[in-house]
């Protein structure tokens, strides 16, 4: 199992980063959660602090652009093979600095790629 990062949770049920945690879960994989407010959405904590997690296979963003930039070091220092980049979320200029770190970037959205198990 892939265990993931999704960064911009929310602990509100309609938005898409909350309905990837509890996909994410239910399709087994471990899930760590950085959004802006602190809370739990099936059985994930959402922190709000840029934690050192350890083995992150896959972050996935539910950030805009402007936003992603603060997260830029944070995302390269825990050392994932890849970041997904989520409808709304893409960002060449970040793109290129995963590339400069040997991290993959997909454009694609996590509920698609975990409802036809490609994830």
């Amino acid at each position: 199992m892939k265990k993931t990062l999704v960064l911009g949770a929310s602990l509100n049920p309609s938005r898409y980063s909350n309905l990837a945690i509890n996909r994410l879960v239910n399709h087994d994989h471990p899930v760590e959660a950085v959004g802006l407010k602190k809370g739990e959405v099936a059985g994930v904590s959402i922190s709000t602090e840029k934690e050192d997690f350890d083995n992150i296979n896959t972050v996935t963003l539910y950030l805009n652009p402007k936003r992603q930039v603060e997260y830029y070091d944070y995302i390269v220092s825990l050392k994932p093979k890849r970041v997904i980049f989520n409808p709304g979320t893409e960002n060449p200029d970040f793109y290129k600095i995963l590339k400069e770190n040997n991290i993959d970037s997909e454009v694609a959205c996590t509920l698609v790629l975990l409802g036809t198990n490609q994830y």
